[in-house]
């Protein structure tokens, strides 16, 4: 069996919610031992209290973006918990955090403030703002950021309201951006032995994704606007169309495909009308085209336009999510996992998208809070039964939960 790839890597990860979590998850996947540091006041990560399925300071939620990583639970405020953090930094590859912008500074998670323990640390922050600016010290969250880098004006019905995207989208893009840039700054401190900040937002991540449309317009006199059934801005037909039964979108982003297209709806003769002809043609003439192929698509059910597209024209079905889960490619692809959970029982996920050699195929379930502390201080630490006791007692890695996240 082949060794996990990040084998070896540890990463101390203050951080809670979506988006950071689901980051360090993904390395968690690929084997690094990421040890998750939990508030003990605030009864650690908030995302163990999220409904609707939740039991004893753990749920659903909080398993979907946690598994196989350990709990410690270490107050950063308490010069004892601080302590343990440094020790824990001596050790550790790099420190990863998804708080506020302002906070690192304050939280000394930055690499002026760990530098001088261990040169190699890699801190890398992921806020909804960054760290500079006049929003650093405002709390950002995807449904904000969908508003701000204007994804909600180009999403939905053009005579609807401004929609936001189905899932939390750029939380996830920013965990992704944030484990680049971490791992970044990984080669670099493996090459010169020192580390170094690294700062991500999920602002800055939504507006890096607007890509071609924020190229369109800087440099020409372009406002994109929504499109009707989830059209293309400028490629026609590449859209949802009504079929007997549901909907099925296609994709014509070569001229191949839509000759492939007119042939397969029995309309070849559509492919060299001159209105048509080609990818201008067809966008300034959109309305008369669309015309021709919307009746024609409800004509015919979604899977009898499937067997007749698949292959030739990029189509798919327009799924509910539970038909995505039962898709054969996404079986085939082995993208839902079984993770054996002491109170849920066997709780299905969806797996890593990073398919490689080692990746762990049935990952340990997301810890209890403060499940490691003790193993943690013991085994990485060489820390005394005595020296943990005393930790507890001072209040460093504290004892119940002294409140919830909602109060």
């Amino acid at each position: 069996m082949s060794r996990p790839p990040l084998e070896g890597l540890r990463v101390l990860a203050v951080s809670q919610f979506g988006a950071g979590p689901f980051g360090t998850q993904v390395l968690a996947d690929l084997g690094a031992d990421v040890i998750k540091i939990e508030d003990p006041a605030a009864g650690g990560d908030v995302a163990r209290y999220v409904p609707p399925w939740e039991i004893e300071r753990d749920s659903l939620y909080f398993q979907s973006f946690n598994r196989g990583k350990k709990s410690v639970t270490l107050d950063l405020r308490h010069p004892d918990g601080r302590a343990v953090f440094h020790d824990l930094v001596r050790v550790s590859h790099a420190v990863y955090n998804n708080v506020r912008g302002d906070l690192p500074v304050k939280l000394g998670l930055t690499y002026d403030a760990l530098g001088a323990i261990n040169p190699a640390i890699v801190c890398c922050s992921l806020s909804g703002f960054g760290s500079t600016g006049p929003r650093a010290a405002e709390p950002g969250y995807d449904y904000l950021i969908q508003g701000h880098a204007g994804w909600m004006s180009i999403t939905g019905e053009p005579d609807g309201p401004p929609g936001k995207c189905g899932v939390s989208v750029i939380d996830f893009a920013g965990g992704y951006a944030s484990m680049l840039g971490l791992m970044v700054g990984l080669w670099d401190a493996q090459r010169t032995g020192v580390g170094r900040d690294v700062d991500v937002s999920l602002l800055d991540t939504a507006v890096s994704m607007l890509s071609y449309f924020a190229t369109w317009a800087l440099n020409r006199d372009w406002e994109p606007q929504r499109v009707a059934d989830s059209g293309h801005q400028t490629l026609v037909p590449s859209q949802n169309f009504r079929t007997r039964d549901g909907w099925i979108v296609v994709f014509c982003a070569k001229e191949k495909f839509w000759a492939n297209l007119a042939d397969a709806a029995g309309l070849g003769h559509l492919a060299t009308d001159p209105r048509f002809a080609t990818f201008a043609d067809r966008l300034a003439n959109k309305e008369t085209l669309l015309a021709i192929l919307t009746p024609r698509f409800l004509e015919r059910t979604t899977a009898q336009w499937l067997a007749r597209l698949r292959g030739r024209v990029p189509c798919a079905p327009v799924n509910t999510v539970r038909q995505a889960l039962e898709d054969e490619q996404v079986r085939a692809r082995g993208m839902i996992v079984e993770i054996e959970h002491p109170v849920y029982g066997t709780v299905r996920q969806v797996a890593s998208p990073i398919k490689t050699a080692g990746g762990l195929a049935r990952p340990a379930p997301a810890p209890q809070l403060g499940e490691h502390t003790e193993g943690v201080l013991r085994d990485i630490l060489s820390y005394s039964s005595a020296k943990i006791a005393a930790l507890r007692a001072s209040g460093a890695l504290g004892g119940a939960p002294q409140s919830s996240p909602e109060d």
